[in-house]
């Protein structure tokens, strides 16, 4: 029995594509240059950060620089546009159907700020700038456990990104759900970790007809 859904944020349910655009910007570089270094170093299991360290001979520190982007008005933000289309609808759905519903994921304190300033139908938000630990660490999962409010075998995490997702969730006890979409989910669509997902879908409204369904969840 599912009590409890979490859904990662990067590029499950807030495309990437304003975040990455405003870093290039900042650092006075196009954007397809950073885009392709992200890509790049994500495909070398590397950190996503090291796109934007690599810009500059000395390095970046990337704390610093969003403080310095924050000071200039020029900080992290986010509207309707940035969510996929299906995100609300689907959010309000499970939640309506008496799932608890709940965000966590790899973002910094801001975003997570401005997540809840959407007001989407959800009953808790948070990231990892908030809690101190990233994906994959276990402790996340531990975190993500205790918000949710439920047993680990009745939890389902949905992410994009099999290695952060996927893998440690299942790692921890939960279920969960890879959704393909965004570069990560296409990229490593056929790998293992992918293939440990409880359920792999291409929109949340899969994920909705799996859940609020007649039959309730079934199997992938």
């Amino acid at each position: 029995m599912v009590e409890s859904v979490v859904f990662d944020i990067g590029s499950t349910l807030v495309r990437e594509d304003r975040y990455w655009g405003a870093w290039a910007d900042w650092l006075g570089v196009p954007r397809h240059t950073l885009s392709a270094l992200v890509g790049a170093v994500v495909a070398q299991g590397r950190d996503d950060g090291d796109a934007i360290r690599l810009l500059r001979p000395d390095g970046v520190d990337i704390d610093t620089e969003r403080r310095a982007r924050e000071a200039a008005g020029r900080g992290e933000w986010l509207d309707e546009s940035d969510l996929y289309p299906d995100v609300r609808s689907a959010l309000g759905a499970l939640r309506g159907s008496g799932l608890r519903v709940v965000l966590a994921g790899n973002q910094s304190l801001r975003m997570g700020e401005l997540l809840r300033g959407m007001e989407l139908p959800v009953d808790a938000v948070a990231t990892s700038g908030g809690w101190g630990v990233v994906k994959p660490d276990p402790e996340f999962f531990r975190r993500v456990l205790e918000l949710g409010g439920a047993a680990p075998g009745d939890t389902v995490y949905v992410g994009d990104h099999p290695a952060f997702d996927i893998r440690p969730a299942k790692a921890a006890g939960l279920r969960a759900a890879h959704i393909r979409r965004g570069p990560w989910a296409h990229l490593w669509a056929d790998t293992a970790e992918a293939a440990m997902a409880d359920w792999r879908i291409d929109s949340l409204g899969e994920l909705v007809e799996i859940f609020t369904g007649p039959a309730g969840p079934s199997s992938p």
